[in-house]
């Protein structure tokens, strides 16, 4: 009865990680909805507007020639719009197939019984090749993901495109372009103003922003501002006149919420780039670039619904945290760390790959302690099951009397091994 216990599948506690899995389609489902809907939404009313003028002009006694090209250029504009409708559409049908393909991968989970299964291995593998692939994705290995993706057949369980579009923003960014970033701003509007952005991943990037702004997506105020920086960084007359024209348009609409920022702003305009005050030099700087690219990743992941860390660093810190104990990081660990051990460990954080990997890991929590029978203390406090210790000691050759702890290789006097009793 134990071992069914032990060995049962609760598919409920493997769903958290997978939540993405199902997240992102409903993200792309809705902004592909709401896209459709500002396309119909416009174009309907560039035709109204033009029919109502054609009516009125052959009522005025417009020539006909003249009637039927206003009515030929309105069943171009309806032609154009049906061709983008129907690439929307194709967009749509194509989620919703990697979403029943992913359902069914869930479904799968929950129709394996035992964790000894062979299906159970098979369906982890699949799952160990996403999380790679999400993985290589968000380190910018596009083509290495794609690979593997196609490899092992998990094209539809997996966001290739959707993680690719945003390491080109991304990049351009680094490289130090902001046109990219700003189209992405103004094609997602309406949801950036609508969706909070994480404050905390903000004040990580930006320890020192405004409080009026945290929580609210300020990347495009950002991008704006950097623009400018770049205006005033060159010096020139012309481009100066630019910045403040710039600046009177984009920056100065938000003196409310960023007061601190603006004021930096129009200070900048007093001072080159060889300042050493430090307010301004850091608005001078090149990190700023890198500034920018993670606040636009931490955007994009937050209106997609995407978790900010790689699902990879998710699933190994939990596996990590559950296998690892006191004993892992100790000067005694095993054979490996103290050459008068007498044993070898076989625990995989205590191996040299994961070792220093889980160093800083917090350990899990444990409702059950396991320890072996008859167990005696040695002075130096650690425990060990009796029957195993002399053993052990007659097997090495230990003089007759004495007991040599396995672990750290110290002899002692039988007499002062103390038994100990579980309460």
């Amino acid at each position: 009865m134990a071992e069914l216990t032990t060995t049962r599948l609760n598919a409920e506690s493997h769903l958290p990680l997978d939540q993405a899995l199902l997240r992102l389609p409903c993200e792309l489902v809705r902004k592909n909805f709401k896209t459709s809907q500002r396309i119909v939404e416009r174009d309907r009313d560039n035709v109204i507007d033009t029919l109502r003028a054609t009516a009125n002009g052959a009522l005025a006694g417009d020539a006909a020639p003249q009637s039927i090209k206003a009515l030929d250029s309105m069943i171009a504009k309806m032609q154009g719009l049906k061709r983008k409708l129907d690439g929307l559409h194709e967009e749509e049908k194509r989620i919703h197939k990697n979403s029943r393909k992913r359902i069914q991968h869930l479904q799968d989970l929950y129709d394996i019984p035992s964790l000894a299964d062979v299906k159970y291995e098979e369906w982890s593998r699949v799952r160990l090749n996403r999380l790679l692939v999400d993985y290589l994705l968000r380190n910018g290995y596009g083509e290495s993901a794609k690979a593997l993706a196609a490899e092992k057949g998990i094209t539809e369980l997996v966001d290739v495109d959707v993680f690719l579009h945003c390491h080109k923003i991304e990049q351009s960014l680094y490289e130090g372009r902001t046109q990219e970033a700003l189209a992405w701003c103004n094609e997602n509007k309406q949801a950036l103003k609508k969706k909070l952005v994480s404050h905390d991943s903000q004040r990580l990037h930006n320890p020192r922003m405004h409080a009026n702004s945290l929580g609210q997506s300020n990347l495009e105020f950002e991008l704006r501002l950097q623009q400018y920086i770049e205006l005033v960084r060159s010096g020139q007359k012309d481009q100066l006149l630019e910045a403040i024209k710039h600046a009177q348009k984009f920056i100065a609409p938000h003196r409310d919420t960023h007061t601190p920022e603006v004021d930096k702003a129009m200070g900048l305009l007093a001072y080159p780039v060889e300042t050493r005050i430090e307010r301004y030099s850091e608005m001078y700087s090149a990190s700023r670039w890198n500034y920018l690219a993670r606040l636009f990743v931490t955007n994009y992941h937050e209106l997609l619904s995407l978790p900010e860390r790689p699902l990879l660093h998710i699933a190994l810190s939990a596996g990590l945290s559950s296998l690892k104990t006191p004993s892992c990081h100790s000067a005694y660990a095993s054979s490996s760390s103290n050459a008068s051990s007498s044993t070898t460990s076989v625990c995989p954080i205590c191996s040299t790959e994961l070792n220093d990997l889980a160093r800083n890991v917090p350990y899990a929590h444990h409702t059950k302690s396991y320890v072996e029978n008859d167990p005696v203390v040695l002075p130096n406090g650690r425990v060990y099951g009796r029957d195993r210790l002399f053993q052990i000691s007659s097997q090495i050759g230990v003089p007759p009397g004495q007991v040599k702890d396995p672990t750290t290789g110290e002899l002692f006097e039988q007499s002062r091994i103390r038994k100990v009793y579980i309460s």
